[in-house]
């Protein structure tokens, strides 16, 4: 038992049935009349204290998994024959046949098996012969649930079970219209909702469930044609040539693959895939993505791994819900909680509406003892007209008005080609402080154009060569042709831009075997060829030798950890192997030998990273002096370091890339509008800076001010300097000098700020604007860094090396052609990063739409209470008819047209409010209600105070009383205060276009193909949503 996970951040605890608590729990049911039952539902954790009592794990019957969305998961047994480990197994005795129970549980659709010895349900990931019944099918099965289950489930929401014990109060006291209608409009919202959660259970299993035949190799070297669901991990995956839409996670073992990972991360370009090192540390997906082939992915091509040198070979190393496409579908199912104030305060604010219903149940009992002492009415009467407050007090459309904004925005982001698979996250863009950039294909161009290349050695650098195709031939013209991860498809090179570049710019072309690949084999000494770069059969004049074709042998691909990639190549006849390197200046030259690095190089790489070149350095080395057949082989299976040390260095390479237009409006946008900007690359930082300058992050006036952290060492104690840009001096306090300053720091140096000087860490942060060298780890570690600040931090990427920090970000925008992907909860089609200030704007408009619809259903609900409070005084209340008026026809339009405007076209320096407990907010709703209570006991006592006023009839109560003046009074001025408050709650400037905007209608879906349903989406949700976001 190698590998096992136990719970990650999980507190689980076993209980166990008590019989006489049980039946207690029974009995007290059958007298509650269900009701106990119903909060039991509600509250699974209180089931469980009430039913069972603590127990150790192994003679658990129920778990309690915490801290996640409590729950309680039973057992499930199933019958082994036997197992080759007695460390998972309890063996029993059944009909004299020796039996084996394996126990485990299923939680978000991950498999958790019961180890005795380590007395912990713990994540299986090792090999063995029973791995099928251990990690169970190869699917990624959604439950479907059926109408009746789902009605079931629907029908005890706290929503419903509030909207049937309101109804039947309502019946019960007369209101026999109004009671039919909420009726019939609940019906139709449950069998909508049943109708649109069955469908998108579906959809999502359509899209999960993935079942094809593959082929796989056996033990024996047969090879079979199975079924995807009987994988498991261990198998041998057998890859055909033309690919595949991969069922499960694999690791590549033989051949190359290129792999379309647009749904994972977002990126458009293929990646080519290669196959994984012998070595002994253990494997992981996360630190050999370019070694992994992941579920759900398409498989465009594979070579080089099988018979004739056509498809390619993989191990199984996950199934199901653990593969990535798993974890995918396991985050839309079980979405994580979204921590904003604005939702916390929503349910606070209800409590608080209770009580004020609580308040007014008091008096109106009082009222009832008061005033109608001398009427006959029974205690079923009082208590039915005392309750009926709490059905005013409390509306039941309150909590999910406030998603009516976030539809209306989200719709809006669709028709600009912004797509959000998190529409929670909209309000919280409304309050992002602080935007993190990448670099390259975010803020610059994607492609670049090759500025130049020097060529350096022991006697320093030679002039700058403009066209690569100038240089002699020698390593470093082959370095370039072949130092690189191409690949053709359809006869078409494809690959990195970067790469593609570079290729070009030697005017060398790549050829790949076909067929079996034999005459390629045989041409370059027997050595299986990846790939082969012929030069131009014109050779410029001014060359004197020509140059060879090289083989490509073995590629250690590009790593965004490592900032270098690296091929092993041959000539022909299999002789001269060499090892070529290619990545950042300073990691290559650190791994080269030092004799061979030019003295200039520190000051070279400074001149051209401050014009904002990307450089690139490279070098090589001999692999054998004496290679033959057996050298090379051998070399093959060293370790990727074993191949990447002691190297010559040849030279730098430079390339050009321009900033984007758009970046700069941008960024001074987001300046003006007092969002600070942040840009996270993996370039050299003094490139970073210059670009940073270019865009507008850094005034070409402000100061710059390196942060230089070096960690622990056994010659030497960790430090921390800070040194000015231009003139390189030491600066032994950072604070206000008179002028503005910016910190720019690299990765070293924020991994050892990090470890040695975390007292630090603040400062540095809150002044730091570039932060260069990053790798994909520290980008998402920083991102979590600075939300430890109290910022809400934004993060804009091309999802390729940020899908960590787009995840952990408040906002994450991946900017990519597809319409959605896990690599961040929105994704633009927009190849720049215009996309930002119009999420910003809308994620504005939405929570200041939100707001004012969830201050105005509150102000409607008091509206309502104080006039029911203020009629029950005289002893009449509102009739049928009139609740429903006001209800269905006069609040309902008012609330739909409050959501429907616009952002402003302009984003403002200030940010909305997200607290409901704040005391503007509750200080405006105190005067507001003030003035509703005055005004409406004005009319009355005006009404009153009249010639032509007729008293009402003292001897009849409620209905009865129906109609008189004091009625037609109090319900005509509170239908105006109802406009009134609509008017004064809906908030337009800064952040949202004024009012009257609101009923241009036309504007909104003249892009959005949402017809009728798009409309009544918000009427659904007033009537029928029970809780916001609660579709699948």
């Amino acid at each position: 038992m190698d590998c096992l996970t136990s719970l990650p951040q999980q507190d689980v605890q076993g209980y166990k049935w008590v019989r006489w608590r049980l039946w207690l729990c029974r009995l007290a049911a059958v007298l509650s009349l269900g009701v106990l039952l119903i909060v039991f539902h509600w509250r699974p954790r209180l089931a469980v204290l009430a039913r069972c009592c603590s127990c150790p794990l192994a003679l658990a019957d129920i778990l309690l998994i915490r801290p996640l969305p409590t729950c309680f998961v039973p057992f499930s047994l199933e019958m082994v024959v036997e197992l080759e480990e007695n460390e998972w197994r309890d063996t029993i005795q059944l009909h004299k046949e020796e039996k084996t129970l394996l126990r485990y549980y299923l939680f978000k659709g991950l498999r958790y098996i019961w180890l005795g010895r380590k007395g912990a349900f713990c994540l299986i990931h090792d090999v063995n012969s029973f791995r099928r019944c251990m990690y169970g099918p190869n699917l990624i099965d959604v439950q479907v649930k059926s109408y009746v289950k789902l009605l079931f489930e629907e029908v005890l929401n706290p929503f419903y079970v509030f909207q049937v014990f309101s109804i039947t109060l309502w019946i019960v006291d007369n209101y026999y219209y109004y009671a039919i209608c909420i009726f019939i409009i609940s019906i139709l919202s449950i069998g909508i909702s049943l109708y649109e959660i069955r469908k998108q259970s579906v959809t999502l299993r359509n899209m999960a469930r993935l079942v094809t035949n593959v082929t796989i190799r056996r033990n024996s070297g047969v090879e079979e044609l199975v079924s995807s669901e009987e994988l498991a991990p261990g198998d041998c995956l057998i890859i055909p040539q033309e690919g595949l839409l991969l069922p499960c996670d694999a690791a590549l073992l033989a051949g190359e693959c290129l792999v379309n990972e647009s749904m994972l991360t977002g990126e458009s370009v293929p990646v080519l895939k290669t196959p994984l090192l012998a070595g002994e540390g253990r494997y992981s997906s996360e630190t050999e993505h370019r070694h992994t082939l992941f579920c759900g992915t398409q498989l465009i091509q594979a070579k080089g791994g099988g018979p004739g040198g056509s498809g390619a070979v993989a191990v199984v190393t996950s199934t199901g819900f653990f593969t990535a496409k798993g974890n995918l579908v396991s985050s839309i199912l079980y979405p994580h909680p979204t921590d904003f104030r604005f939702y916390q305060d929503s349910a606070k604010f209800l409590l608080i509406l209770g009580f004020v219903a609580f308040v007014g149940t008091i008096y109106k009992s009082d009222i009832t003892d008061l005033f109608w002492v001398c009427v006959q009415v029974t205690w079923l009467e009082l208590v039915v007209m005392s309750l009926d407050v709490v059905t005013i007090a409390v509306p039941p459309a309150l909590s999910a008005a406030i998603t009516t904004g976030t539809i209306y925005a989200q719709h809006r982001l669709k028709s600009q080609g912004v797509f959000c698979i998190s529409p929670p996250r909209i309000n919280i863009c409304g309050k992002v402080s602080l935007f993190c950039f990448d670099k390259t294909g975010t803020l610059t161009e994607d492609g670049m154009d090759v500025w130049g290349v020097m060529e350096g050695g022991p006697a320093g650098f030679s002039e700058l060569v403009p066209d690569p195709r100038l240089l002699s031939p020698g390593p470093m013209l082959s370095g370039l042709a072949c130092c690189h991860t191409v690949t053709l498809l359809q006869g078409e090179p494809l690959g990195d831009p970067l790469e593609l570049k570079m290729v070009e710019s030697t005017g060398w072309t790549l050829h790949e075997p076909e067929g079996d690949g034999n005459v390629l084999d045989a041409e370059f000494g027997g050595h299986r060829v990846l790939a082969v770069l012929r030069p131009p059969k014109q050779q410029p004049q001014a060359q004197e030798s020509t140059s060879e074709a090289v083989a490509i042998v073995q590629r250690f691909p590009f790593s965004s950890a490592l900032q270098r990639m690296s091929v092993v190549t041959v000539a022909r006849g299999g002789c001269s192997a060499l090892a070529f390197m290619k990545g950042s200046p300073e990691m290559v030259a650190s791994l080269c030998r030092a004799e061979t690095v030019p003295g200039q190089f520190s000051s070279k790489l400074h001149s051209f990273s401050s014009e904002g070149l990307r450089v690139l350095a490279l070098a090589y080395k001999p692999v054998d002096g004496n290679a033959d057949l057996r050298t090379i082989e051998r070399c093959l299976s060293f370790h990727r370091g074993e191949v990447e040390k002691d190297m010559q260095f040849l030279g730098l390479m430079i390339m050009k890339n321009l900033v984007k237009p758009e970046s700069a409006q941008v960024i001074n946008m987001l300046r003006l509008a007092h969002l600070r900007t942040v840009m996270v690359t993996g370039d050299n930082i003094l490139t970073a800076v210059n670009v940073a300058k270019s865009c507008g992050m850094v005034g070409f006036d402000d100061k710059v001010i390196f942060v230089n952290a070096t960690p622990h060492t056994a010659q030497s104690i960790p430090t921390l300097r800070f040194s000015l840009e231009d003139r390189g001096e030491v600066i032994t306090q950072v604070g206000p000098s008179g002028f503005d300053y910016h910190l720019a720091i690299n990765g070293k140096s924020f991994a050892a700020l990090c470890d040695h000087f975390p007292e630090y860490l603040p400062k540095v942060l809150l002044r730091a604007t570039v932060f260069a060298r990053m790798a994909p780890d520290q980008k998402t570690q920083l991102v979590k860094e600075l939300q430890k600040l109290n910022y809400k931090v934004g993060m804009c990427g091309d999802g390729a090396n940020d899908c960590g920090a787009l995840r952990a970000a408040d906002v994450g925008v991946s900017l990519s052609e597809a319409e959605a992907s896990v690599a961040s909860p929105f994704t633009s089609k927009t190849e720049n990063i215009s996309c930002v200030p119009l999420l910003i704007r809308e994620g504005r408009c939405s929570l200041v739409t939100s707001f004012s619809l969830f201050r105005y259903m509150a102000s409607y609900s008091l509206i309502q209470l104080c006039a029911v409070l203020t009629l029950y005084s005289v002893r009449t209340r509102l009739s049928d008819k009139q609740f429903l008026l006001c209800d269905f026809f006069l609040v309902t339009t008012l609330a739909i047209v409050m959501g429907r405007g616009g952002p402003s076209d302009k984003l403002d320096p200030s940010r909305p409010s997200a607290s409901l407990m704040s005391l503007p907010v509750l200080g405006s709703l105190f005067i507001h209600t003030s003035v509703i209570v005055l005004g409406q006991l004005a009319a009355l006592f005006i009404t009153t105070s009249q010639d032509w006023y007729v008293p009402i009839n003292s001897t009849r109560i409620g209905a009865d009383n129906l109609p008189n003046m004091e009625d037609t009074s109090v319900f005509a001025l509170s239908g105006f205060q109802y406009i009134i408050m609509a008017v004064v709650v809906t908030k337009g400037y800064p952040h949202k276009k004024p009012l009257y905007y609101n009923c241009e209608s036309s504007e909104m879906y003249k892009d959005d193909d949402l017809g009728l349903e798009g409309f009544l989406n918000p009427l659904k949700i007033l009537y029928c949503s029970p809780w916001p976001f609660t579709t699948v």
